[in-house]
Formats: structure tokens, sequence, C-alpha cells
């Protein structure tokens, strides 16, 4: 828990609330117990319960939550976990029904718990599959936000994003307010809020709605000192670009190549092998999973920095530990038992290092490859709208090489960002030659697309090319080794969403913020709540702690940009990011286009 520890904000308040929920509702349930995940939820809790507290309170058996029966298993109870989503009643229907048929003798009890809410509509399928009555336990486990590490938390909800722009499904937004409420419940009152587009506003009309509506008792406690001196709500749709643009920094290459799930991640074993252990180790699997949060010290100095400056910390991490480890000549015995002392923490350091070099080879062998480079090289073009009127070659051979479709859909609406809407002959001869390559299914991802603002026909305001101005977001001359501007996280575009941040944080950078506001879509939220005068916690002295919730989804180059504004010497600011779920390009666009 300790890496969940060391901000203003105590983040592992989140986990230990979640594991106590969790017990308690486990407690109802006397005897031993299987658990039914739903699959989008086992990664997730594994952060706020790991498999031995679950083992203290009798569960045996752990299963996926599929639309097949169950294995036959000698528990007392089975107790489904599970968002509120009606295709999953009906696999919780049709797993009931297949063990009420088995003729093991044994009497189980079926039990549900909602995360976080329960839902009628979900009550209501139960009912028609014929299950209701068999189901003796529907509770909630409350577990609105899930915590990543001392500064990111995210509710990872996938398809917040496509349910409010698509489908113009609230359920989401309102599940937020609910986050932003929880938040305050936990932390205090937050006396200032910022926001920008259509989804931000709504949701902080919801926090006030059901605040005003709430009894006194059960009101944000308006005495409780606050953690949080300010909230700044971001609507995923206000920055579309920075998603598409591929993350250069070493956790969000990590994230790029191999996905970052819960935080774990992936890695080809080869590489964590030496030669004779390839020779003689019969492996079992393929692939190694390593953990990647700030427990890991190593981890921690080189994930926000850019790709091109890992391997020389790398390189001086490795001398210091040699230096380190050769020079015992000449000890006294004092200093060879302080030595003593402390080579088990040199010898984990050791560990960390030989994993991240593993890594970084990993990471390598990709970004050196001549797809990587002319990808990155098409994009940076159209960061600095260079060549964004025209079709381009590049595009158009990927679709003719029938590259997957999302890499050629995340650079096409890249390009769409960049030029503020693509000229009709070019967005025809895109969708001609992706019907013809892709089949006509992609037509349905294409009007997705269209109909959340990422392919559009151009308009005769040039946006993109004046906030780029206006907002300083390509930057040429930043070091990527030593930076001194956010732009090293894409290493020449600066995030959109941060640079929003990095004014609203500072004294009076609203007032140059005026004039560009306009341009983003959605309305402006610029609210400071009436709260007790002894909620306020900032002092000149202590830096101000602005929480900044992402809806729709957030990158690890948002993150590392923010940590990177917190770090600079003239900060007065701390950052803590919440966010719907996590995500890169590639996440993003399946999050819209797959059924």
């Amino acid at each position: 828990m300790s890496h969940l520890q060391g901000g203003k904000v105590d983040v592992s308040l989140i986990q230990i609330s979640a594991r106590n929920d969790l017990i308690n509702l486990l407690e109802k349930c006397p005897g031993k117990k299987a658990l039914v995940w739903d699959n989008s939820l086992a990664g997730p809790v594994g952060l706020v319960a790991q498999y031995t507290i679950l083992r203290e309170h009798m569960v045996t058996k752990m299963y996926p939550l599929r639309p097949v029966p169950l294995p036959e298993t000698e528990v007392d109870h089975i107790i489904f976990i599970s968002r509120p989503k009606l295709h999953l009643m009906d696999y919780i229907a049709q797993n009931v029904h297949s063990d009420s048929k088995t003729k093991s003798g044994l009497k189980k009890q079926f039990h549900l718990f909602f995360v976080p809410k329960k839902s009628l509509l979900c009550m209501e399928r139960l009912k028609h599959k014929g299950v209701f009555g068999s189901v003796m336990l529907i509770d909630e486990f409350k577990c609105q936000l899930f915590p990543f590490d001392s500064d990111v938390m995210s509710m990872e909800i996938p398809e917040v994003y496509r349910e409010y722009t698509i489908e113009n499904d609230p359920t989401y937004l309102y599940q937020t307010a609910q986050a932003i409420i929880y938040l305050q419940n936990l932390y205090g009152p937050i006396p200032k809020v910022w926001g920008k587009g259509a989804a931000a506003k709504q949701i902080w009309d919801l926090v006030v709605r059901l605040q005003r509506e709430k009894s006194s008792n059960d009101d944000p406690k308006s005495n409780q000192q606050s953690s949080i001196d300010q909230l700044v709500l971001i609507d995923r749709s206000v920055d579309l670009l920075t998603p598409l643009a591929t993350q250069l920094t070493y956790e969000g290459l990590i994230d790029e190549i191999f996905g970052i799930n819960n935080s774990t991640a992936n890695f080809p074993i080869d590489n964590f092998l030496s030669t004779e252990e390839k020779n003689t180790e019969s492996l079992s699997e393929d692939k190694r999973k390593i953990i990647l949060n700030s427990a890991d010290k190593l981890y921690t100095d080189i994930r926000d920095k850019n790709f091109n400056g890992v391997g020389a910390y790398l390189s001086k991490q490795a001398k210091a530990i040699s230096a380190q480890l050769e020079n015992t000549q000449e000890k006294s015995v004092q200093e060879m038992k302080l030595y003593v002392q402390r080579l088990p923490q040199i010898l984990a350091k050791k560990k960390q290092l030989s994993t991240h070099t593993a890594i970084a080879e990993c990471i390598k062998e990709f970004t050196d490859s001549y797809e990587f480079l002319d990808t990155l090289q098409t994009e940076q073009e159209f960061l600095n709208c260079i060549e964004v009127d025209k079709p381009s070659p590049y595009i158009e051979e990927m679709i003719a090489q029938k590259q997957p479709l999302v890499k050629v859909l995340r650079l096409m609406c890249l390009q769409c960002i960049a030029s503020s809407g693509l000229k009709p002959k070019i967005l025809e001869g895109y969708k001609r030659d992706l019907v013809q390559v892709y089949g006509l299914e992609t037509l349905l991802a294409i009007t997705k697309l269209e109909k959340v603002g990422l392919l559009k026909i151009q308009s005769s305001t040039r946006q993109y090319t004046v906030l780029r101005k206006a907002l300083r977001l390509t930057v040429e001359d930043t070091s990527e080794v030593n930076p001194t501007d956010i732009s090293y996280v894409h290493s020449i575009y600066a995030p959109l969403s941060i640079r929003l941040c990095e004014q609203v944080s500072k004294n009076g950078g609203l007032k140059q913020l005026q004039d560009v506001l306009g341009l983003l879509p959605g309305p402006t939220l610029d609210e400071s709540p009436l709260v007790n005068a002894n909620s306020i916690s900032n002092t000149s002295e202590s830096p101000t702690t602005v929480l900044v919730f992402f809806i729709g989804g957030c990158t690890f180059a948002e993150i590392s940009a923010l940590r990177f504004l917190s770090q600079q010497e003239e900060s007065t600011v701390e950052f803590v990011i919440a966010t719907t779920k996590l995500i890169n390009g590639n996440t993003f666009l399946n999050s819209i286009i797959e059924n």
C-alpha cells in the first residue's frame, strides 16, 4: 500500500474503503465461497483486495463470468460480482440454471454484488430469465474508483466516451458525479471548480443537485479540512488530438506496445533470460508479467522520461551499482558491517535495473523499426500542419498493405483534427480505399468516428491552427533528455488538455485562456462552491492540490506531463489525476468502434 501514500491526497484511503466494503459483503455469506467475476472487474478489484485477503474470508475458487456452465465446485455460496450490464445478467442466468441442474446434491446459495450501483433494468432482466428468486442476496459493492498510484485513480470504464457521445446515455456521467461526491466525502469539499466541455458541465450540475438533495447528515463534512484545493474537469471531446498522438515517455511506450492493464504489463520472456537459461529451461510461458507502480523506485525515476533519455539514465545507474559492489577493498570492519547491511538493497536495485534494461530493449526493438519511425514522422508533420490538406501517401500505403484497421484510422483521425476536418474529396477517397480493402463493415466504424467528431468535413474555422499558436501546442527546440516544457512527452507536441490545466493552475492564467476557450467545444465551468472557511486548507507556504478529472479517458503521457509541471522549481501546484479510464490511441478508438 505504500506506493499509494506520500501525496497530500492519501490515495490509500480509497483502497481501504473499497476493501472494507468488499469484506463486509463477503461476511454476509458465511462458509466457503466461489467468486464469479465480470471480466472487466477482475483486474481492477485486484488493486483493492489481493487474493490472500479473499482467501482469509473463505473464498476458495474464482471464475470469469462467461455464458458457459461453471465447473463443479464444493462451496456454500456462489457470488457474482458484476457491472450492471444486461448481457452479463444473461450470463448469470445461464450459470444459475446450469448449476441447479447438476446432480452433486450440494445446495448452493447464489448472490449478486453490483459494482458500484444496482440497476432496475438488470433486476428486471433476471426476473425475465426466471432466476431472480434463486439469487438470495443482491447488494452493491460501492467501489467508485480504483487506486493505481499515489497520484492516479481510475473508474476503469472504457465505454464512457462512446456512451455519452454516440448513445446519448447519461448513466456514466451520473456515475462520474457519484465518484466526485465520494472523493469529497473522503477528502473534504472542493472550494474551486473549473471545467471545459458539455460532459464536464453536466457532471458538475449533477454533483451540485445530488448534494442538495441529500440530507445535511450525508453532505460532505462542511467543517472537514479539504485535501483538494481545486477540481479541473476535462471532457475528452475538448482534446481529441492527444490520445491519437504516439506517447513517447517510457511508461507511455510500454502502454502503446504491450498494454498496461491494472498496473501490470506482459513482456516477451526471452529478453529477461540469459543465453544459458534460454538453452536449458523448458519454458511453460512465453510472457513475463511485471507490476509497474511507484513501489519500484527505479520505475518511478524513469517512467515519465522521454524514452530517448532512459538508456543513458539506466547506464549511469548500472555503473553506480557496479562501483558499490566492487569497492569492497580496504574497508574497515565498521565500513564492512555497514556494507553488508546495505547489500540486500543494492542487490534489489540491481534486479530492478536488470528488469528495466530488458524492458527498454523490448521497446527499442519496436521504436527502431522503419514502420514506427515512418508513422511517427507522418504524425509529427500533421501536428505541425505540414501537408494536412492533401491525401497522405503514407496512409494510402498503410491501407494498401492492409495494416491493422485501428492504426490506419488513428492516423486518419489525427490528420482530420490537425486540419480541422478533411476536404470532402480526401475523406471520400479514404473511405473508398478502406471499404475496398477491409470490407463494408468499416463503414460502421467510420460512421461512429464521424458521430463523435474524430472524422468530419473541413470547416471554415481552422481551430487547431489558431490553438497551436495561441497555446504553443508544438515546440520544436525542446530537449527530450533535459526537458523544459511538457511537449517532451510527444517529442514536439504539448497535450492541449495539459496546456489548459497549466493555465488554470497559474494565478491569472485564465485571462490568457479567454481568447481561445471559444474555439473549444462545449461550455466553460468556473465556480467557487460555498464551503466553510475552515475547510480551505491552502496557505501560501503549502502547494495547491489540483484534482484533474478526465471524462472519457486519460493517457499516461498526460499523467507524465502533469507530474512534470508539479516538479518544476517555481511550481506551487501538486496534481492528482482521476479518470474514467486509462487509455492510449488504440484502446480509445476500439472503445468507440467496437460493438
